[in-house]
């Protein structure tokens, strides 16, 4: 390596200079050198002070020319030449080389003739003028980051994209601002682009990035192409991403479909009640946006109907909270939690949606606060208790009719014939008090389901 070094000086002082560099640090990396030892060997070779400044891991090490160990409180200057550890991470390096200066005075410049220096343009403000790196500083810069980096992530280790404490924090509204920036860092999200957060009932929360995917729409409706809504069956944040850059470091996964929420699959009542008729239709006309849904689609508790659960995603109930900026997604949080309570767990006797996406409720959400988890169940959900524990039938059905758009719809849905249907009704409305066929039953229906969910400890 010296002999090359020796016949490249001779042709390209620079060329010369840089092999040097790369020989010197990779001597340093077989010796398994530690922070301080890279950082002097950048500020000796460059012949100016170097810093390292790593927030994240609180690491901040600066040394001088002579290779004397001297950390300074003040902020290193935008203008000099820097290389930061990797393209995600806050840590960088830099060469405190001002704008007078020609260019590298220490051991690696040896060699190199007054000729090579790069002076800074006449009139120029030194303060201000950012320093373009010459190929010694760049190699110099190149070298020890990469090696400091790889020292960092052996001895103080890289925070995993989903680490529990980072996404607590994220969370966290009385976090400090700064501290929940820097999580988001850490977590690989794009300050500058939304993201929501993901409340499992079995599990730790979850943050994603949104804007990924369009909005799978019903037939007839227009396209949702561009919004920042995620779908079925395409990639949605934490989607999530994997590649490093800015804004990276979680993993993409794709979430259901939103279900409509109860007040959009009621049908038009024939006296008012709070659902908005169809124009131009008949009385018997279903409210607009509801179309009816293949029967080999599982219902939830609306028209709407997600797709099979995408087995990355948490298992289980999932309450999907609406797209804020990183700062707020404290908000996003607390809309996932109620979300959550809105889900059910998709099983005979607990019929309804699994995943439940806060910005799809609406006025819905206000329920969450008048029916407490735990408390006295309301006297239309004690009725429905009761009824279930009579007929085990009776959840399904009465789910199958509340989120469908029809009585064919609903046979369809739990296999059943028609006129099995309406015997079952008969019954169910016998057991409960209240007819279920008529608009206000329905709705009546819908909303004792919901809170039914809302009541659970």
């Amino acid at each position: 390596m010296k002999e090359l070094a020796g016949r490249l000086t001779a042709l390209d002082p620079d060329a010369g200079a840089a092999v040097r560099v790369i020989a010197y640090f990779d001597r340093l990396a077989e010796s398994r050198a530690g922070v301080e030892a890279l950082v002097r060997g950048a500020a000796v070779l460059a012949g100016c002070p170097a810093r390292l400044v790593d927030p994240e891991r609180r690491v901040h090490v600066r040394v001088e020319a002579d290779g004397t160990r001297r950390d300074g409180e003040t902020p290193p200057d935008p203008a000099w030449p820097c290389a930061r550890l990797s393209p995600d991470s806050a840590a960088v390096l830099w060469l405190e080389r001002g704008a007078g200066d020609a260019g590298p005075r220490g051991t690696a410049a040896k060699g190199l003739e007054a000729g090579n220096a790069r002076p800074v343009p006449e009139n120029a403000d030194a303060r201000h003028v950012a320093v373009a790196p010459s190929v010694v500083d760049a190699v110099i810069l190149e070298r020890a980051a990469g090696a400091v980096r790889l020292v960092l992530d052996r001895t103080r280790g890289r925070a995993p994209a989903d680490d529990p404490a980072l996404v607590e924090t994220l969370l966290d509204a009385t976090a400090p601002e700064q501290a929940r920036l820097l999580a988001a860092r850490r977590l690989g999200l794009d300050l500058a682009a939304h993201a929501r957060a993901l409340a499992p009932l079995n599990g730790r929360p979850r943050v994603i990035p949104a804007g990924a995917v369009a909005v799978p729409q019903a037939a007839g409706h227009p396209s949702a192409e561009g919004t920042d809504r995620p779908g079925t069956g395409l990639t949605g944040p934490a989607a999530v991403r994997t590649t490093p850059g800015p804004g990276d470091g979680v993993e993409e996964l794709p979430l259901p479909a939103r279900p409509a929420t109860p007040a959009q699959t009621a049908p038009r009542p024939a006296t008012p009640v709070p659902t908005a008729p169809r124009p131009g239709t008949g009385s018997t006309a279903s409210p607009a946006g509801v179309h009816p849904t293949p029967a080999h689609l599982r219902p939830t508790s609306a028209t709407l109907h997600p797709a099979p659960p995408d087995p990355r995603l948490p298992a289980g109930r999932l309450g999907v909270g609406p797209a804020v900026p990183v700062l707020e997604l404290p908000r996003s949080w607390a809309g996932a939690r109620t979300a959550l309570r809105f889900t059910a767990e998709d099983t005979p006797q607990d019929p309804g949606p699994s995943v439940v996406h806060a910005d799809e409720l609406g006025g819905i959400a206000l329920l969450a606060d008048l029916v407490a988890p735990g408390s006295e169940p309301p006297e239309d959900v004690r009725a429905l208790e009761s009824a279930a524990a009579t007929a085990p039938w009776l959840p399904a059905t009465l789910h199958a009719v509340a989120s469908t758009s029809s009585l064919r719809a609903a046979a369809a849905e739990i296999n059943v014939h028609h006129s099995t249907l309406q015997e079952r009704l008969a019954h169910a409305e016998h057991l409960l008090g209240w007819p279920v066929r008529t608009p206000q039953g329905r709705l009546r229906l819908q909303l004792a389901l919901t809170m039914r969910r809302l009541a659970r400890p």
